[in-house]
């Protein structure tokens, strides 16, 4: 059956995190992804990470399987042709140069659409496309502690920590997947397309919707909690006598099933304690007795007793045993592809599960340029002695 986005071709012209995990999130999904990549330079990410066989890294083979890799010199006459040929037989562009370059290239979004006026054109950067910050770099580091997440992440009293990922990256990533969606959605109605703008810093705001939320109504500024949770308790992890436990209790009801079951009746009819309201107010006299109770027993002791009685509890994992995990073994979470330098390789699957028209990591990351003269040749039309001449004139990197 026909991949969802099998019909889409997309010319993503991304680097580093956010764009690519939004072509890839597309091209995992059928989606007939060109990756552009600068001429003589390449993308950034591909000295990222740790060095697989082959001179690749595992950061860049895990989010570029499923594309064709083209080098193109952008700044090249021939090279901008190039470009605006794509445009024309593309439905989307995707790119996260910073705010500005394209436009200095002759390559923005009126010119874009003045090729194909159903171009969606989606453009990810650090703080958007307008406002003061708009001409700023911004890596994820920056956007986390600008956005106001690094002050929430991390144990009271410390210092501000950025989350263990890069979170702002990634999240504008999937704004931008769901942007692009909802603009073919629209084109299939008017046959026009249109201009996204997807900020890492709105990203980061909507994630904190709630936080937020709860500020502007009582206008107390919240910090760092550990893994404590403000509207909720018991909700943390715990020491016990073999490893950390995670521990949400997130209803009266659990609550009261939950106070017998670790050997403490009293605290559910405790005035203190009856009510999640009850227990945030009194977290202070609450936390100290449940870590004393919670050290008490092994990890694997209280995983029986607590996840037989449907109290929701899970073991703090490092990357080791996440690979190793009997759920994401079940799920088959990370599949292998066949890798033509580094070899056999694994990468996480794809999330979304569709029973009729499933996601799929066909092909792996491809190398600098890899596949140059065969999209020009059985994709733009172009003749082996143009190829050539494009070649020579250093319009498109060399051959590979």
């Amino acid at each position: 059956m026909q991949q969802p986005l099998e019909d889409i071709k997309v010319l993503d012209l991304t680097h580093a995190l956010a764009g690519p995990f939004c072509s890839t999130m597309l091209a995992d999904y059928g989606a007939q992804v060109f990756k552009l990549e600068a001429y003589g330079a390449g993308d950034i990410a591909r000295g990222w990470g740790a060095p697989l066989p082959g001179g690749e890294t595992g950061y860049f083979t895990s989010l570029h399987r499923n594309k064709k890799d083209i080098e193109v010199n952008l700044k090249h006459p021939r090279g901008k042709e190039i470009f605006f040929s794509l445009i024309e037989r593309c439905d989307v562009v995707v790119e996260n140069f910073r705010v500005g370059t394209l436009e200095k290239l002759d390559l923005d979004y009126p010119r874009a659409r003045a090729r194909n006026p159903g171009i969606i054109y989606c453009s990810i950067s650090g703080f958007g496309q307008d406002g003061p910050y708009r001409d700023r770099a911004a890596l994820d580091l920056v956007v986390q502690a600008e956005s106001g997440m690094m002050s929430v992440t991390g144990e009271a009293g410390g210092r501000p920590v950025r989350a263990g990922t890069s979170i702002a990256d990634l999240t504008a990533g999937m704004y931008a997947a769901f942007g692009i969606l909802a603009a073919l959605r629209v084109r299939q109605r008017t046959g026009e397309g249109q201009a996204l703008d997807v900020s890492m810093m709105d990203g980061q705001l909507s994630w904190l919707n709630t936080a937020i939320g709860n500020y502007l109504a009582d206008g107390i500024v919240p910090g760092p909690m550990g893994t404590t949770y403000a509207s909720l308790l018991p909700y943390q992890t715990f020491r016990t006598k073999t490893r950390d436990l995670a521990l949400a209790v997130a209803s009266e009801k659990l609550w009261k099933t939950f106070c017998p079951l670790i050997g403490c009746p009293e605290l559910a009819d405790d005035p203190r304690y009856r009510t999640n309201q009850d227990r945030v107010k009194n977290r202070d006299s609450l936390i100290p007795r449940l870590e004393q109770v919670f050290r008490a027993r092994s990890y694997e002791e209280w995983e029986k007793l607590l996840v037989e009685a449907g109290v929701p509890v899970g073991a703090v994992n490092d990357f080791a045993q996440v690979v190793d995990h009997p759920q994401v073994k079940a799920r088959r979470s990370l599949v292998e592809v066949d890798h033509p330098r580094a070899g056999r390789i694994r990468v996480v699957a794809p999330v979304v599960r569709m029973s009729a028209t499933p996601g799929a990591v066909r092909t792996p990351a491809p190398a600098l340029g890899e596949h140059t003269e065969e999209v020009l040749r059985d994709f733009l039309g172009l003749a082996p002695e143009a190829i050539t001449g494009l070649r020579a004139a250093h319009a498109i990197g060399p051959s590979r």
